[in-house]
């Protein structure tokens, strides 16, 4: 059992990532001992965590780093998980059959059972994330999973910046929504917006802590992975927006939070943004544009 389960505590992983994928599973799992030696309840790793990001061109030959859920590497994070008695986030690159791939994230019980799966819902195809060659969009829609340590939410990368799919998960009951993201600069962008690029990226997920009155962890990657340098900034966040733990722009980090959920009920009730919906009047957002 939990010390607290009204006050569990988050830890999420930053870290870089090399060619060897079997060198990043452990770098990973190296970081995971170490936040359930810190008192982490829940461990979430960031996007795509056992391999270098692919998706910066269109390789078939990339296709041999996916796996089935289960397999080998969700087996292995079972039996960790199952030994330290904790719960773990994993993002993956899942091979469902010939041809069908999703980018999914996978939930392990402290007791190492699969307790679930979100399979990325929007998919991204700009210069150098060329995802859409990669991956299925996700048909498994916006869920929230009953865990030992809470009712988490998870969303990857792209969705963060989509509101419609934070709500839908808070909806369905979520304290946290979890971002596996794998996002950076490229070098021409840098110096001329990469500050606000990087704060664009933390007031999506802000607005969405605050919005639904939820707690939000976002795990980042960090290093120079050919045309990217990953920005890390991985944080947590409580429901009023406000920055609990932040890791650094350039190296490798794991940070913890402890996690109120009672917070969450007093976030509601004081802004009651739940209660204020006009559900009756959003019939336009399932419409691509509405025209004049």
């Amino acid at each position: 059992m939990l010390a607290d389960p009204s006050h569990p505590t988050v830890a999420v992983v930053q870290s870089s990532c090399v060619e060897n994928k079997q060198q990043n599973i452990e770098t990973a799992f190296s970081a995971i001992r170490h936040a359930a030696g810190q008192g982490a309840d829940l461990v979430c790793l960031q996007e795509l965590f056992s391999s270098r990001y692919f998706c910066q061109s269109e390789d078939h030959e990339k296709f041999k780093l996916a796996e089935s859920i289960p397999g080998p590497t969700t087996d292995s994070i079972s039996r960790l998980a199952d030994e330290l008695k904790i719960v773990v986030v994993a993002s993956m690159f899942e091979r469902r059959s010939a041809g069908v791939f999703h980018n999914t994230a996978v939930i392990i019980e402290r007791n190492g059972e699969i307790t679930g799966k979100y399979r990325k819902m929007h998919i991204p195809d700009d210069p150098f994330y060329y995802e859409k060659f990669f991956f299925t969009p996700g048909d498994l829609g916006f869920q929230t999973f009953n865990t030992s340590v809470g009712k988490i939410g998870i969303c990857i990368c792209w969705d963060q910046w989509f509101p419609e799919a934070a709500r839908l998960t808070a909806l369905s009951g979520a304290q946290i929504l979890i971002y596996p993201t794998a996002i950076g600069w490229l070098a021409e962008d840098k110096l001329s917006c990469g500050r606000a690029q990087v704060s664009a990226w933390q007031t999506m997920m802000r607005s969405h802590a605050i919005a639904n009155g939820v707690f939000v962890a976002a795990p980042n990657r960090v290093g120079v992975e050919n045309h990217i340098e990953f920005w890390g900034n991985s944080f947590i966040c409580d429901p009023y927006g406000e920055i609990i733990t932040q890791a650094p722009d350039n190296s490798d980090a794991t940070i913890l939070a402890q996690c109120d959920w009672s917070m969450i009920e007093t976030a509601r009730t004081h802004w009651p943004f739940l209660r204020d919906r006009r559900i009756d009047a959003y019939s336009g957002l399932v419409r691509r544009w509405i025209d004049d």
